[in-house]
């Protein structure tokens, strides 16, 4: 497929949902850092009139650091480190978690940024209650949490009112690199996946769904 002025990931599919103000884009696996400038190139060169978008993708194994990041993982690690520009300390990725990018242009919508932190939040939990999964959110501590367990970590960074990075959301994955880090800035904080709370969770399936929810509240918010 070609190469399209507009699209710096190389004329990935694009899907209209639910409106033309909103698109969705299925990246597959890909990696971090380009994945990363290719947000940061489509926010730079959004204008008023530019649709937001929604990138659902899986990342290769990789770690990244917030702009408050204070740790690193050991250094015998062979896993990769990205020191990035969203907010928050140290996370990591890896196939089987679902991530979805939010270029979102906030100041159009005339919200700030905690509001999108929850509703993508809201958007997690949601699609874990349609599982019996009963999660929730804890104070001044973003992402979405299953019996003190993280299972979703959350990180934004606004430019000139327009929102990127987004939410991952455990499916099934190997758990083993959150264990040699602190998850999001946190000593000892336990993670979690959705295989481990219930069976039968395609990844792929869980990815629509999560699509699904961060669209519907969007447009609820629309109203």
């Amino acid at each position: 497929m070609p190469r399209r002025a507009d699209d710096p990931l190389g004329g990935l599919p694009t899907q209209a949902r639910r409106g033309p103000a909103i698109r969705v884009r299925d990246l597959g696996l890909v990696e971090y850092e380009p994945t990363w400038q290719a947000m940061k190139a489509f926010t730079a060169r959004r204008h008023a009139d530019t649709d937001d978008e929604i990138w659902l993708l899986q990342h290769p194994p990789v770690y990244t650091q917030g702009l408050s990041c204070d740790s690193r993982p050991p250094a015998d690690s062979r896993i990769p480190v990205v020191a990035t520009d969203r907010g928050g300390q140290i996370t990591y990725h890896g196939p089987g978690q679902v991530v979805a990018y939010a270029l979102i242009d906030i100041k159009r919508r005339r919200r700030g940024p905690k509001w999108l932190v929850e509703l993508l939040e809201q958007a997690v939990i949601e699609l874990l209650a349609k599982h019996g999964i009963d999660a929730g959110r804890r104070p001044s501590a973003p992402g979405v949490y299953v019996a003190g367990r993280k299972i979703a970590a959350l990180g934004l960074r606004v430019r000139k009112g327009a929102a990127y990075h987004g939410v991952s959301l455990n499916v099934d994955m190997d758990l083993a690199p959150f264990r040699v880090i602190d998850p999001c800035g946190y000593p000892g904080l336990e993670v979690t996946q959705v295989k481990d709370l219930v069976a039968g969770v395609p990844v792929a399936a869980a990815q629509q769904a999560l699509a699904d929810r961060i669209l519907d509240l969007l447009s609820r918010d629309e109203g």
